[in-house]
């Protein structure tokens, strides 16, 4: 019997997610039981969100870093809770914001209860979120989190003003995701070394791991969006949102200034036809944006890699490397 393990191309989320299998089931029967209300309505809406397992990426990289530094012990779950309380707080109002109506394969909660259930719902779980820190007194995940979601607001109002008025350069583009995206993935890896150590040196490493790892993560879903195969979630939302994102930064960085001002045009355009989108991602892959993008995405995630193999972890390594990698060479 062949017991290796798969490369790394061929991982999937079963496979990264193994070590930490046992921990994440502790972990949903906590977070169900801290989200948990007698108000008849609030219940029948959680049990829907419930119902929406995403991959549980977040929750993963915290008990994958307590676990190199220490044992996984309650501090880690409630860190993984409040992450994750925080973050589908922020995703149901996206929804809201967007006015999407799919989450997950399913119909977004705004679609079904409408927006004002959707606000109040993500109200309620941020508030849990601060709650279940305050309880279980872990004040120091507190501030770590809270300062997350400072900086996730901050940077969906910085993307807001600089998509307005069309002026995304490479330099904003990192701030905003290192902000909007990457804040919470190193918030992740800086609780669950705070969950089991007291070493500086690990929980700042950690932080900036996740940090840069937040970054490739993000980098990766753009290019989802001017990528040709299927990927089992809406294709080129960015394109019709009129968001410009690192491929088509890159793309009209090689472009002559007529061809840019083209593209530009059509990005501009709130109703884009099918020709529009087309045209856009052609320009995209002919301008080789998706290659510098994916080259940048590889330079942050040897960073993290490189920088994971100097820290001091009692076991584990391997593990966390696999989740990087996994990040990068998911499919969806």
């Amino acid at each position: 019997m062949d017991n290796s393990k798969p490369s790394s191309t061929s991982l999937s989320l079963s496979d990264v997610t193994l070590p930490v299998r046992e921990n994440l089931s502790v972990f949903r029967t906590f977070f169900k039981e801290e989200i948990s209300s007698d108000v008849y309505l609030l219940d029948q809406i959680i049990h829907y969100l419930l119902r929406q397992k995403g991959k549980e990426l977040r929750p993963t990289l915290v008990f994958m870093t307590a676990r190199m530094f220490g044992t996984v012990e309650k501090a880690s779950y409630v860190a993984a809770t409040m992450i994750e309380l925080m973050h589908t707080a922020t995703l149901i109002h996206d929804d809201v914001v967007d006015e999407s109506d799919i989450r997950r394969s399913f119909l977004s909660i705004n679609k079904i209860w409408r927006n004002k259930a959707g606000v109040l719902l993500g109200d309620f779980l941020l508030s849990k979120g601060l709650l279940i820190a305050l309880d279980h007194k872990e004040y120091r995940l507190l501030h770590v989190l809270s300062d997350a979601v400072a900086k996730m607001s901050e940077g969906e109002l910085r993307q807001l003003k600089t998509s307005n008025l069309f002026n995304m350069t490479e330099d904003r583009y990192f701030q905003i995701i290192s902000e909007k995206t990457a804040s919470l993935i190193a918030a992740c890896c800086k609780c669950g070394a705070i969950a089991t150590t007291d070493n500086d040196r690990v929980i700042d490493g950690m932080e900036e791991i996740g940090l840069w790892v937040g970054i490739a993560f993000q980098i990766k879903d753009d290019l989802f969006d001017y990528g040709l195969d299927d990927i089992g979630k809406p294709k080129r939302n960015d394109i019709k949102e009129r968001k410009v994102t690192l491929p088509l930064i890159y793309a009209l960085n090689n472009a002559s200034a007529g061809r840019r001002l083209s593209i530009r045009r059509l990005m501009r355009k709130r109703k884009k036809t099918s020709k529009d989108i087309n045209t856009i991602v052609k320009f995209v892959h002919e301008y080789d944006g998706l290659n510098l993008a994916e080259k940048k995405m590889q330079e942050y995630t040897d960073k993290a890699l490189s920088q994971l193999r100097e820290l001091p972890s009692e076991k584990g390594t391997e593990d966390f490397e696999d989740l990087i990698k996994f990040i990068i060479t998911r499919k969806k």
